[in-house]
């Protein structure tokens, strides 16, 4: 393998269960033997922590049937695997707004600069307040 990753597959016209409440040694294989009973599979993934590379404990089986994946879902739902009871429904396909605007890029995203140069506090206490016979004006 050249260790280029391969791009995420097409889920335009697959219906996404979504699995929550999964172990994390829970496999994509393992839920796959799970699901492939109910119908037509096209694709299981389980996101992974980018730091950790950890399951985040949720899971999506994307079936080519709305019909298929329904049932599956009143199949699975409430089942245990791993010692966890699975909690299905159907996938809603957004990105969480933070995970849609977010760059692809590692780096962390550019600091503001402050108007103030001083390393103190930009905060002030509600105590201290101008004294009268400051003048803004010159």
């Amino acid at each position: 393998m050249s260790g280029r990753k391969l791009p995420p597959p097409t889920i335009d016209h697959l219906y996404s269960v979504k699995v929550d409440n999964i172990s994390y040694h829970t496999s994509p294989n393992d839920l796959r033997r799970l699901f492939d009973r109910y119908g037509e599979i096209g694709d299981v993934h389980i996101p992974r922590d980018r730091r950790t590379r950890q399951s985040r404990g949720f899971g999506f089986v994307r079936f080519f049937s709305r019909k298929d994946a329904e049932y599956a879902i009143s199949r699975v739902d409430g089942k245990r695997i791993d010692g966890r009871e699975l909690r299905c429904s159907m996938a809603k396909y957004d990105r969480p707004i933070d995970e849609k605007h977010r760059s692809r890029s590692r780096s962390p995203p550019p600091r503001r600069r402050s108007r103030s140069r001083s390393p103190r506090s930009r905060s002030r206490s509600p105590i201290r307040e101008r004294s009268p016979s400051r003048s803004r004006s010159r």
